[in-house]
C-alpha cells in the first residue's frame, strides 16, 4: 500500500473535484507538476493523453491510492484509461458499502 498525506499528493489516487466545470466528479492524480499543481485525468471523458492541470487547493484528495495506476506510472511513465476508469469505479464501489 502507497502511504497517503493529507497535503501531498499521490499519482494514483483519487481526488474529488471541487471546482470548475467537472465540480462533483472523481479523477486520477497521474502526474504531479509542482507543489501546487498536478495533472488529473478520468479514463473516460478525460484521458490520460490529454490529463487536466488543476490546482490541489480545487481537489479534494481522498486516502485511496490506486495500487495498478502508481505501479504502472512508476515503472513506465504511462497508465492505460481502462486502469484509470477501473480505479476510480472500484474507488466509488468501496465508497458506497
Amino acid at each position: 500500500m502507497v502511504s497517503v498525506s493529507d497535503e501531498k499528493p499521490v499519482p494514483g489516487q483519487i481526488a474529488k473535484v471541487l471546482k470548475g466545470r467537472e465540480a462533483g466528479s472523481y479523477c486520477v492524480i497521474v502526474n504531479i507538476l509542482n507543489d501546487r499543481f498536478v495533472e488529473v485525468a478520468d479514463g473516460d471523458k478525460r484521458k490520460f493523453d490529454k490529463a487536466k492541470k488543476k490546482n490541489i487547493n480545487h481537489l479534494d484528495l481522498e486516502p485511496y491510492v490506486s495500487n495498478e495506476v502508481y505501479e504502472s506510472i512508476k515503472e513506465t511513465g504511462r497508465v492505460t484509461n481502462g486502469k484509470i476508469r477501473f480505479a476510480v469505479a472500484q474507488f466509488m464501489n468501496e465508497k458506497s458499502q
